[in-house]
């Protein structure tokens, strides 16, 4: 697939000595929706702050839609739309006046009926005359959507777009997410929401300690590294997981009422039917089966303190 965004060998090591980012390589897809996964501190905010030339890279090179951020950050930087993690607006222009504003940064000749659009689509078009000051964290958070896109970029940056927003908002702006991508602009999201990655993002990244530890596509990250539960619920009780069963992952709780076998979901099926007929030869019989699969915040967790 066609890379819009090329990251080679990218380091970050601060005059203080601390290295944030070791030799990051990777590649965002056009018109994908990218979520970069990592605990705090795992260098997420410095890799996009560096990929949007806030940053300078210690070592290595980027391109942005076939530009490099540094020989033609003019042309890289016109292609980029960045959502920051911080609120960071006037607080005394109108909504309408600072998002005006910010796609004239970019050269755009006014547009008033996209900036019209902006606004409508992430519920702002009543607020377009208020002052910054007076809107709630959640509309300013709207806000610094509108201005990431009055200039019509192909590559959108969300760090953290969630943070301190309501579940409303939050599903309105996963809507509005697909609704870029579905107009061919590229999406790179950071979140601690586990399932804001797993609602929307095509592809997921983990970094951590400044390192990239995984990139998969979520769907195959969710086969490959999954778990999968069967809780029996036993007709009666037993003391101890009978020795014809050893061999079956199995764990017995709820006072001998309930067995859990856990499988890996690339395992095969046949360990289910399997375990089914030789519970049937030791004569436990159970009344209720239950299933549970990983989420991806469950899989994140333990990708993360394994390379601890």
């Amino acid at each position: 697939m066609t890379a819009i965004v090329s990251i080679s060998d990218v380091s970050k090591t601060y005059a203080s000595g601390f290295t944030a980012l070791k030799n990051i390589s990777l590649d965002i897809h056009k018109g994908e929706i990218f979520a970069l996964l990592g605990p705090n501190g795992a260098g997420k905010t410095t890799l996009i702050n560096i990929i949007c030339g806030i940053v300078r890279a210690s070592t290595g090179h980027i391109s942005a839609d076939g530009h490099d951020i540094i020989d033609d950050y003019r042309k890289a930087r016109f292609k980029i739309g960045l959502v920051p993690q911080e609120l960071t607006t006037d607080a005394f222009e109108t909504v309408w006046a600072t998002v005006t504003l910010s796609r004239g940064l970019f050269g755009r000749g006014q547009n008033p009926a996209h900036i019209e659009k902006i606004l409508k689509d992430l519920s702002l078009w009543e607020k377009k005359d208020s002052k910054i000051m007076t809107l709630s964290g959640g509309m300013k958070r709207r806000v610094m959507i509108a201005k990431a896109l009055s200039h019509e970029p192909t590559i959108l940056f969300l760090d953290e777009p969630s943070a301190g927003v309501d579940v409303e908002l939050r599903r309105d702006m996963w809507e509005m997410v697909r609704s870029l991508r579905a107009n061919g602009v590229t999406i790179i999201l950071t979140t601690h929401y586990i399932e804001e990655a797993e609602e929307m993002a095509d592809r997921v990244g983990v970094i951590n300690k400044g390192e990239i530890i995984l990139v998969e596509e979520k769907q195959a990250l969710m086969r490959k590294l999954g778990k999968k539960e069967i809780t029996l619920e036993l007709a009666q009780p037993i003391s101890a997981i009978p020795d014809s069963l050893a061999h079956h992952k199995l764990e017995l709780s709820g006072n001998g009422h309930e067995l859990t076998y856990s499988y890996d979901t690339q395992g095969e099926r046949t360990g289910i039917t399997t375990l089914l007929q030789d519970l049937a030869q030791t004569g436990i019989r159970f009344r209720d089966l239950n299933t549970k699969q990983s989420s991806l915040e469950d899989i994140f967790v333990d990708l993360v303190r394994e390379r601890s």
